[in-house]
C-alpha cells in the first residue's frame, strides 16, 4: 500500500486558513391573523435574476431554514395554495446569530391560488452549485418515455462509450448512487439497469466532481447521485404515466405511484412495467500481425478478419417499491421500505465473419446465431432511523441504516455456427450459467455543531458481500472442460470518517479523513490458465479530503478541494468466466485486477454566482481500463485491465443565459487532456490527446401551458487508452402541453434527430488492429401522457438514504 500521508499533511496547512463563506436564513410564514402556515413552499432566489437556489417547506410553527447559503444577496419567497406569493429581502451577507428572523405574511386570495402553485412548480432543467451539478429531470420535455441511460448521456459533462462504461468530464471511474443506494453493476450490468428504469421516475439528477469524506472512498471520477421521485403531497395522492416509443421497433413504458401521507407516518408504493424492443449493429474489421523486431514499425500482417453483427432483443422489466416513514416522536422518524426489479433480455443475435489471408484470400467463414435469455429477478430491504437532537447552536442529527440485498441472475445460451456458407448447423455451444449476490451493510453518521460556526460529522460502515457463480457448456452434447467453471467471492469492508466545516461570512474550510479496510477473497473451482486459482487480499488504506471556499464580492468567489479516492473493481470485473459472443471473440474477468487510486485537485471560480470557470488535475495509479486485446492469430477477448498510470487535465466553463424571459439556455463545455502510460499484449503504451465536450440545453416557456426544450452535445476526437474514438453526439427536442388544471401532461419528444451518435473508433496494439463502427436504434420519437391525481398540499420531504452503496454499484457482472 502506498502511504496516503503526504498528501494529509496539506491538510493543516489549509486549516491555518479561516474559513467560511456562509450565511444561514431562517424566519416564518404566517396568515395575516398571525396563525402559522404549515408546508407553506420557501424558496431562496439569488437578488441578480431571481433564480431559484433552494427550496425548503415550513413546519407546523411555520418556521423555515435555510442552511449555508453562499455568499451573496438573496430574495426570500413563500407560497401555499389559497394565498398570494409574499416576497422579503434583498439580504446582504451577515451573521444570522444576530440578524432578526425574516417574517412571510401570506394575504388568502383564492382567486390567484392556482396561478400561485404554477409558480412554484418551475425550475431550471440545469443549475450549478459549489460542488455538484444538477440536473432536474421531473418535468422535462426530454426525459418523456426515455430512460434513465438516456437522461444521463444528454447531462452535462457525461459521456458513454462503446462498452458502455460512463465518464464524468472526460475521465471513468465514477460512484452511482439510486437514492444514496450505489448499484451493483458496471459497464453493460449498469447500462442495461439504467435501459430498464424509466426517466419519468427521476426526480434529479447530481454530479459530484469532488465528495467530502462523508461519502465512501469509491469512485476517482466522482459521484452520479439519481434521485427518484417523491410525492410530497398531504393525504392520498398518485400520478399514472405511459408512453410509447417508436424506431423501427416498439418501446412501451407504463407506471403507476401511489402516497398517502398524514401527520405521522407515510406510505409509498410505485409500479412500472417496460416492454422495449431494439437492435444494436456492430461492424468490425479486425487485422492481426507478427511481430518485427522493431515492434509495431516492421510488424508482418498475417491475417484478416471482417465482421458483421446484428443483436436484435426484446427487454420486458418490472419494477416495484414499497415502504412506510413513521414518526415515532417529533424528532425521531423510523422508515423501512423493499423493491425489486425484474429482467427478462431475449436476444437473438446474428454474426457474419470473414477470414482472409494477407493477400485477402478468403480462408475461412462463419455465420453464427446466438440465442441467449438473461432473467434478473433482485429484491433489497431498507430500514433507516433518523433523531434530531434540540441544539441552540444547530442541527444535532444521528441517522442509522441497514440494507439487506439479493441479486440473482439466470443466462441461457444457445450458439450455432455454419462454416464455410454450409446450410447445415457445424457446432452447437450451450451455456448455462447461475449467479447469486448477497449484500449486507450497516452504517451510522452523526451531525453536530461545536459552535455556530465550526460543525463535526462522523460516521462508521461494515459491509459484507458474498457471490457464487456458476456456469457449465457444452460443446456439441459434451461438458467443455475449458469453459466451465464455478467462481466464489468474499469481501468485507469497514470504514470510518470524521469531517470538519468551519464557516466565517467570508470563509469555509471542510478537512476530513476517511479510512477503509478491505478483507477479499477468491475461489474458483478450474484452474484458468495464466491466473491463479484462489486469491486472498488485506489492504487499509486513508482517504483525506479538504475544501476551501472564498467568497471576494458579490460577484466573485474561488474554491479549492483535494481528495484521494478508489475504485475497487466491480464484482463481475473480477469473475473469471468466459462469456461466448460468437466463434472468433468471448468476453471475461480478470481476478488480478487491483484497485486504482487517485488523488484529486480542483480550482473552481464563480462570477455573479452562475458563471464557473474550473481548472482540475488528477493522478491515478493502475487505472482500470476497458480492452479489446488479441489473444491468437484469429480470436480476441473483452476483458478489463490494470494500466500503470494516468494523468488527468481539465478546464470547465459553464454559462447559464436568459435570453428572454420566456427563453433560458445552459452551457456546459469541458476541455480535457488525458495520458496512459502502461504495458499490455506486448504494447508499450505512453499516449494522450486533448479533447473537449460540448453540451447546451434550451428550454422555452411559450405561455398557455406551452413549453419545449431543446438539446445538443459533441463529444471531440479523443484517445482513451488504446482506444481512438471519433466524434459524435446528438440533437433532441421536445414539447408539451398542460391541461387539466395542470394534472395532466401531454409531451412530444425526438431523440438523435439527424442520428449522429453512432459511435467510429479503433483500438490499436503492436499485434493487433480492430476498427469497428457500432450503432443503436437511437433516433426515436416518443409520445407521453401524465396525470397526477389528488391533494395539492405539499409537506417537508424526508431523507431517505442507504448503507449498501458502495457494494451494489460494484456487484455487476453476475
Amino acid at each position: 500500500m502506498k502511504s496516503t500521508y503526504g498528501s494529509w499533511l496539506l491538510l493543516p496547512a489549509l486549516l491555518l486558513c479561516s474559513s467560511a463563506w456562509a450565511q444561514t436564513l431562517t424566519g416564518q410564514v404566517k396568515t395575516a391573523a398571525g396563525v402559522p402556515i404549515e408546508f407553506a413552499t420557501v424558496v431562496l432566489h439569488r437578488a441578480t435574476d431571481s433564480v431559484a437556489v433552494k427550496t425548503e417547506f415550513s413546519d407546523e410553527k411555520g418556521v423555515f431554514r435555510f442552511e449555508s447559503a453562499a455568499g451573496g444577496q438573496y430574495l426570500v419567497s413563500a407560497a401555499q395554495v389559497g394565498y398570494t406569493r409574499a416576497w422579503a429581502g434583498p439580504f446582504p451577507p451577515s451573521d444570522q446569530s444576530t440578524a432578526a428572523p425574516i417574517v412571510l405574511t401570506l394575504q388568502a386570495n383564492a382567486a390567484t391560488a392556482l396561478k400561485e402553485v404554477t409558480i412554484t412548480g418551475q425550475r431550471p432543467t440545469f443549475e450549478r452549485e459549489a460542488d455538484r451539478t444538477i440536473v432536474n429531470v421531473e418535468g422535462s420535455t426530454l426525459a418523456a418515455g426515455n430512460t434513465s441511460l438516456d437522461v444521463l448521456r444528454r447531462s452535462p459533462g457525461v459521456t458513454i462509450d462503446g462498452n458502455d462504461n460512463l465518464a464524468l468530464r472526460g475521465k471513468q471511474g465514477l460512484l452511482v448512487l439510486i437514492d444514496g443506494k450505489r448499484q451493483p453493476m458496471t459497464g453493460t450490468e449498469l447500462a442495461d439497469y439504467l435501459r430498464a428504469l424509466p426517466a419519468e421516475q427521476l426526480k434529479s439528477i447530481e454530479l459530484i466532481t469532488n465528495p467530502p469524506a462523508k461519502y465512501d472512498a469509491q469512485g476517482g471520477a466522482g459521484i452520479i447521485a439519481i434521485n427518484l421521485k417523491k410525492d410530497q403531497r398531504v393525504g392520498t395522492n398518485g400520478s399514472l404515466n405511459t408512453s410509447y416509443g417508436r424506431t423501427q421497433y416498439n418501446k412501451y413504458n407504463a407506471g403507476l405511484s401511489l402516497n398517502h401521507r398524514q401527520q405521522n407516518y407515510n406510505l409509498f408504493g410505485s409500479y412500472t412495467y417496460t416492454d422495449r424492443a431494439g437492435e444494436p449493429r456492430l461492424t468490425i474489421h479486425r487485422d492481426f500481425y507478427r511481430p518485427g523486431a522493431n515492434g509495431e514499425a516492421d510488424r508482418h500482417l498475417i491475417q484478416v478478419t471482417d465482421q458483421a453483427n446484428r443483436s436484435p432483443f426484446r427487454l420486458r422489466t418490472h419494477t416495484w417499491k414499497a415502504g412506510i416513514d413513521y414518526n415515532l416522536t417529533e424528532r425521531t422518524v423510523l422508515g423501512g421500505a423493499v423493491s425489486g426489479l425484474a429482467n427478462r433480455n431475449v436476444q437473438q443475435g446474428r454474426n457474419s465473419t470473414i477470414i482472409n489471408d494477407v493477400l485477402r484470400n478468403q480462408t475461412q467463414q462463419y455465420n453464427s446465431d446466438n440465442y441467449r435469455v438473461g432473467r434478473t429477478p433482485n429484491v433489497a430491504g431498507n430500514l433507516s432511523l433518523r433523531h434530531t437532537f434540540q441544539d441552540t447552536l444547530g442541527t444535532r442529527e444521528l441517522t442509522a441504516d441497514a440494507d439487506y440485498a439479493r441479486y440473482r441472475t439466470s443466462r441461457d445460451q444457445r450458439l450455432e455456427t455454419r462454416f464455410n456458407g454450409a446450410e447445415q448447423v457445424g457446432e452447437v455451444i450451450t451455456g448455462d450459467q447461475q449467479g447469486t449476490l448477497t449484500i449486507q451493510s450497516a452504517k451510522v453518521d452523526y451531525t453536530q455543531f461545536l459552535t455556530k460556526q465550526l460543525r463535526v460529522d462522523a460516521g462508521a460502515k461494515a459491509s459484507l458481500v458474498t457471490a457464487d457463480n456458476d456456469v457449465q457448456f457444452f460443446t456439441d452434447g459434451e461438458l467443455d472442460q475449458n469453459r466451465s467453471n464455478r467462481f466464489r467471492y468474499d469481501e468485507n469492508i469497514n470504514a470510518g470518517y470524521v469531517n470538519l466545516n468551519y464557516t466565517q461570512p467570508k470563509y469555509t474550510l471542510q478537512a476530513g479523513l476517511r479510512g477503509e479496510q478491505t478483507n477479499a477473497e477468491g475461489r474458483q473451482d478450474v484452474v484458468q490458465a495464466g491466473q491463479l486459482p484462489n486469491f486472498s487480499r488485506h489492504y487499509f488504506q486513508l482517504f483525506p479530503s479538504a475544501a476551501l471556499k472564498r467568497v471576494f464580492s458579490e460577484r466573485h468567489e474561488t474554491s479549492l478541494s483535494l481528495s484521494r479516492r478508489i475504485d475497487r473493481p466491480s464484482y463481475g470485473q473480477l469473475n473469471p468466466f468466459r462469456v461466448i459472443i460468437d466463434k472468433t471473440t468471448s468476453g471475461g474477468g480478470n481476478p488480478n485486477l487491483r484497485p486504482q487510486t487517485s488523488y484529486n485537485l480542483e480550482l473552481t471560480h464563480t462570477f455573479r454566482q452562475k458563471y464557473n470557470l474550473g481548472l482540475s488535475y488528477s493522478l491515478t495509479n493502475r487505472p482500470l481500463i476497458s480492452v479489446v486485446q488479441p489473444e491468437t492469430d484469429s480470436t480476441v477477448l473483452s476483458t478489463t485491465q490494470n494500466l500503470s498510470r494516468q494523468h488527468y487535465y481539465a478546464l470547465t466553463l459553464t454559462a447559464p443565459v436568459e435570453v428572454a424571459k420566456w427563453w433560458t439556455m445552459y452551457n456546459n463545455a469541458v476541455f480535457y487532456y488525458s495520458r496512459f502510460q502502461g504495458n499490455l499484449a506486448g504494447t508499450n503504451l505512453n499516449r494522450g490527446r486533448g479533447s473537449f465536450t460540448l453540451t447546451t440545453n434550451h428550454t422555452f416557456t411559450l405561455g398557455k401551458g406551452w413549453s419545449a426544450e431543446l438539446n445538443a452535445d459533441y463529444q471531440a476526437r479523443d484517445i482513451y487508452g488504446f482506444l481512438r474514438v471519433r466524434p459524435n453526439g446528438e440533437v433532441n427536442a421536445g414539447v408539451q402541453k398542460n391541461f387539466w388544471n395542470r394534472k395532466a401532461t401531454l409531451k412530444l419528444s425526438m431523440a438523435d434527430i439527424f442520428f449522429t451518435s453512432p459511435i467510429h473508433a479503433v483500438s490499436e496494439y503492436d499485434t493487433y488492429v480492430e476498427r469497428f463502427y457500432q450503432r443503436q436504434d437511437s433516433r426515436q420519437g416518443t409520445l407521453a401522457f401524465t396525470y397526477r391525481f389528488g391533494n395539492d398540499k405539499l409537506a417537508p420531504a424526508k431523507r431517505r438514504g442507504g448503507g449498501a452503496e458502495d457494494e451494489k454499484r460494484r456487484a455487476g457482472g453476475q
